[in-house]
């Protein structure tokens, strides 16, 4: 579905989310049409592996790989300088991308079958409206636009976003508090 240009709509550990290969710029503007989302709010890569991530990154700051050892996989997006790897579609040409390593079983199903293992994503909803909190409401809405994948177990709600911070030389600033309380 991905190597075909297909949005998917998917569970995670903190909300449902949408997502697109990051190096199919077609299926990227497709997800911000699904949205109706402002093209100067970039979407983020999703990795199973950090390491995976890592080619999209330009300089970690030591302090990070601290954060990183703590809390991915988890409910944590991490904004660092980007490489000339990630497209300005992803990053709304800014010069950061944000980067996640959720703990999702569902998650890791999928991106495994993908080469490179990362995702360019983003909450599944629309632009100022609460992500949906299962399948079944993401099938409702989103079935005629996305290929929505079933989840392994939908029996939790998901309701809280991750923590967004941005890394920069000497510290970080949180952008919108999460479960992970920094």
């Amino acid at each position: 579905m991905l190597k075909k240009g297909e949005v998917i709509a998917f569970k995670t550990d903190t909300v449902w989310g949408f997502g697109a290969h990051p190096e199919d710029n077609s299926a990227i503007k497709k997800i911000y049409e699904i949205k109706k989302r402002d093209s100067d709010k970039p979407l983020i890569l999703m990795s199973n592996d950090f390491n995976n991530l890592k080619k999209y990154i330009k300089k970690i700051p030591n302090y990070a790989n601290s954060l990183i050892e703590q809390y991915l996989p988890g409910g944590l997006t991490l904004i660092f300088e980007k490489t000339d790897l990630c497209s300005p579609l992803i990053t709304s040409n800014k010069s950061t991308v944000g980067i996640r390593v959720p703990n999702s079983e569902d998650f890791y199903r999928i991106v495994e079958k993908i080469e490179g293992c990362v995702l360019a994503t983003t909450s599944c909803n629309v632009s100022n409206e609460p992500p949906v909190k299962n399948y079944k409401e993401a099938y409702q809405k989103f079935s005629d636009c996305a290929t929505i994948i079933p989840p392994i177990k939908d029996s939790i709600e998901l309701t809280s976003p991750s923590t967004v911070i941005l890394c920069e030389d000497s510290c970080y600033k949180v952008l919108r508090q999460g479960d992970i309380k920094l």
